[in-house]
């Protein structure tokens, strides 16, 4: 916690004094406390020479506090990987140490890097576990902080109400073990949270408290973040007069904030301020400037509000196309965030998983082939005079060996296929969330502003040119939506879903056929007699767009049959491509790096299947893929 300028001082002198002990380590890390939330450069140097001093004495007494500093400054520098590394191992002294209110504080510094990071669920087992053991050990104390990181986590998990509860508990404990910083915090949390609950009254009465509290302490990061959220919320009310006052506050502050991360935000108060004066090319400026240092300092949250402010500034200014790439800008932010928290967390858990077992299989069979070798040398020892008896033990043990390393060939390939599996599983569970998004997210947004715009054009009277070019901006935001229909058609068609493989490739081929890029024939034999796997639908139907989108693209086909037949009695079925196209040297494949191919063999060698091309130059292509239902 940040300490008053005297007590500051004072640990300055008794530092120069000091003796080289473990005292002064202790010292030292008093000292880089003082200057947590204000200078970072100072915190990391004394910590350093903390780190210097305890390895000179040999003792790890302070180790757990060393890392936890290390994971603050990384934390605050915006290094995700340092800041992660230096918390584990913070954990693994604590639990090394079995010391529950250590392990307690280190699950709530995981807790703050997971949510820092943007890896929520991690985040939120983490500060569970940290509530749990707190709890046991009735470290009161450390309630505050705890509490604090809880109401982080929830608002990060947009549960609202859940973030108001632990953020008053967070200010009432601060109130009470007379902690500054979860006092300032708790309420930063707190106005935050009525904020995104439209209870705007309420947030700025929170800011305010919070702000003349930061003010008291002389806390320049909470004095910021307090004068954000009033710049933010005075916008959204119209009181333009409260957020020119805030904002001109807030450039004063700007220049000795310690967080970097904040800067992106700055940028967008000033731009709000600006919007709200009509000064719309100064507001240009001051998002650009907050876009580029967010893009630099990988900061999504900024970036998020930033777009969302770029779609305000030309909507008003009525620069349609503008406004929409903002928008856009800002639904991709939101994917990007959804995509995040999927490789942080469920395809890694689930391969994880996976692959953990196959590979415990794997040791369990090696495990046994070491036993059976030794067995059988231990009989060829003691067969050493009998030739027959050795031959034929070394062949068992030769026929033994080879049937067990044939197992874990089969436990590798099915290891390889369950990664595979879960891979191709991500990727259309991803497509579908996509489409969906873009669909009823996007397509929603661009479909209320053709709205508005139609019926802005019954009330307004214009000069011919306007009116020209009134309707050329309405056609081309019907473009719009008909290319973001498509796209979100093609990412994951909604007749796959529905009404099965099948009439899926017949949409598919009819669709390449009316755009005119390819006469594309579709034939099915017997494909209502049997129901295919959701898995192995999708699986066919990526092959095929491929195989398609491949003979027109590179072979530059004119024509394409395309051949969908399920043997019943064989429990095989077979798709088949062929086209007229210019053809290609078959050998070439196995060199080749494109990523097209590449994805067909992943996808025929997941559903355990055979794939044969036959194809030579000016003869045009035939792929027949087979698989086993």
């Amino acid at each position: 916690m940040a300490q008053p300028g005297g007590a500051k001082d004072s640990l300055l002198l008794q530092l120069n004094t000091a003796k080289e002990d473990t005292a002064k380590i202790r010292l030292l890390l008093k000292v880089q406390n003082v200057y947590a939330n204000k200078n970072y450069d100072s915190f990391y140097y004394y910590l350093s020479q903390a780190e210097a001093l305890s390895q000179k004495l040999r003792t790890d007494w302070f180790d757990f506090y060393i890392n936890a500093g290390y994971s603050e400054y990384y934390y605050y520098n915006n290094d995700y990987k340092k800041a992660i590394a230096y918390a584990q191992a913070g954990r693994d002294v604590a639990e090394k140490q079995n010391d529950l209110k250590l392990l307690a504080k280190s699950y709530n510094n995981l807790a703050a890097v997971y949510n820092r990071f943007g890896n929520h669920k991690y985040a939120i087992n983490c500060i569970l576990k940290c509530l749990d053991i707190s709890e046991k050990t009735k470290d009161s104390i450390s309630f505050p902080v705890r509490n604090l990181t809880a109401s982080v986590t929830y608002y990060n998990l947009l549960q609202f109400d859940k973030a108001i509860v632990y953020a008053k508990k967070a200010y009432e404990f601060g109130k009470l073990f007379k902690n500054d910083f979860a006092i300032a915090m708790g309420l930063n949390n707190l106005s935050a949270s009525y904020s995104q609950l439209n209870r705007l009254d309420s947030a700025i009465i929170i800011s305010e408290q919070q702000l003349a509290f930061a003010k008291e302490q002389e806390d320049a990061v909470n004095t910021g973040y307090a004068l954000i959220n009033l710049c933010y919320d005075h916008f959204r009310m119209g009181n333009n007069a409260a957020l020119a006052s805030y904002a001109d506050e807030l450039t004063y502050y700007n220049r000795s904030l310690p967080d970097s991360q904040i800067i992106g935000s700055i940028r967008n108060a000033f731009a709000l301020n600006l919007i709200s004066q009509r000064r719309y090319d100064a507001a240009k400026i001051q998002l650009d400037s907050g876009i580029n240092i967010s893009l630099y300092m990988n900061n999504a949250d900024a970036l998020e509000n930033l777009y969302q402010t770029g779609a305000i500034l030309f909507y008003l200014q009525g620069k349609i196309k503008e406004g929409s790439y903002y928008a856009f800008k800002y639904d991709s932010i939101i994917r990007a965030a959804n995509i995040k928290e999927l490789n942080f967390y469920t395809e890694e858990l689930e391969t994880k998983y996976q692959t953990t077992k196959k590979e415990n299989q794997i040791k369990l069979h090696q495990a046994q082939l070491k036993q059976q070798s030794a067995l059988n040398y231990f009989l060829l020892a003691c067969a050493a005079g009998l030739l027959m008896i050795s031959v034929l033990t070394y062949r068992n043990y030769k026929h033994r060996k080879k049937l067990q390393q044939a197992k874990i060939d089969e436990l590798e390939t099915e290891k390889l296929l369950t990664a595979t599996e879960a891979v191709l599983k991500g990727e259309e569970q991803e497509r579908s969330r996509l489409a969906k998004d873009l669909h009823d997210g996007l397509g929603g947004m661009l479909s209320g502003i053709k709205h508005s715009l139609s019926s802005m054009k019954e009330n307004l009277i214009m000069t011919p040119d306007n009116a020209q070019a009134f309707e050329r901006s309405i056609d081309l935001l019907n473009s719009s939506i008909t290319e973001m229909r498509r796209v979100a058609h093609n990412m994951m068609p909604e007749t796959l879903v529905k009404y099965g493989l099948d009439t899926a490739l017949k949409d598919f081929c009819a669709e390449i056929t009316g755009s005119g890029a390819a006469k594309v024939n579709y034939q099915s034999i017997d494909m209502n007699a049997t129901a295919i796997s959701q898995t192995a639908s999708v699986s066919v139907y990526r092959v095929a767009q491929e195989l398609v989108n491949n003979a027109i693209k590179h072979g530059n086909a004119s024509e394409v049959l395309v051949q969908l037949h399920l043997h019943q009695q064989e429990k095989l079925l077979a798709l088949t491509v062929e086209d007229n196209g210019r053809g290609f040297d078959v050998n070439s494949l196995e060199v080749s790096k494109g990523i097209g191919w590449k994805n067909i063999q992943s996808r025929v060698d997941f559903l355990k299947g055979k794939l044969d091309i036959q194809s030579a130059q000016g003869k045009g292509t035939s792929v027949m893929i087979e698989i086993n239902t």
